[in-house]
């Protein structure tokens, strides 16, 4: 009898702890910046006009290469593994790392990009809601997300290849 009486109640806890870790809240879904008004990028025109780049209110300053290099540089918020940096180029995916000092400093002194609002160059864009800073890679859906409640990559599977077994991509 004793026994019956605890399967049941291991069944009864079972049954009331199990839709608690079920439940967890999944990661928000990056913030859209090409809904972000556009601003003209040679106004944040740098490095004899190779890169744009801007700073954040959060004290990162981001850039976009002519060459097709993009990232962010500085204290980034909930970072994995206190990385500083993160950093991609057109058609890859982003990633973060750690350095000694901001490797977009060269750049000088750098426009404040205005909240809600996004720059451009070929397939990526960056942008912030002046909290959020988020670039993208349209030609893959690569990019990262730097925020308070925690920066992370976008992208990390190719759709084309990564797919349910006896799915066609087309």
């Amino acid at each position: 009898m004793l026994s019956r009486i605890l399967i049941g109640a291991v069944g009864v806890l079972g049954a009331v702890a199990a839709p608690a870790i079920a439940a967890a809240d999944p990661a928000p879904p990056p913030p859209n910046i090409n809904a972000y008004a556009p601003v003209k990028p040679s106004e944040y025109a740098v490095m004899d006009n190779n890169w744009y780049a801007f700073s954040t209110p959060d004290g990162l300053t981001c850039v976009l290469q002519r060459s097709g290099g993009y990232g962010c540089s500085g204290p980034i918020p909930a970072a994995p593994q206190g990385a500083n940096l993160v950093s991609g180029a057109i058609g890859g995916v982003p990633g973060f790392s750690h350095t000694d000092a901001n490797v977009f400093a060269v750049a000088g002194p750098v426009k404040p990009l205005p909240p809600n609002s996004r720059i451009s160059f070929q397939t990526v864009s960056c942008g912030t809601d002046g909290v959020v800073t988020s670039c993208v890679d349209s030609r893959n859906q690569s990019g990262f997300v730097i925020s308070p409640a925690g920066s992370f990559i976008l992208g990390q599977t190719n759709p084309l290849l990564d797919r349910p077994e006896g799915t066609r991509p087309f």
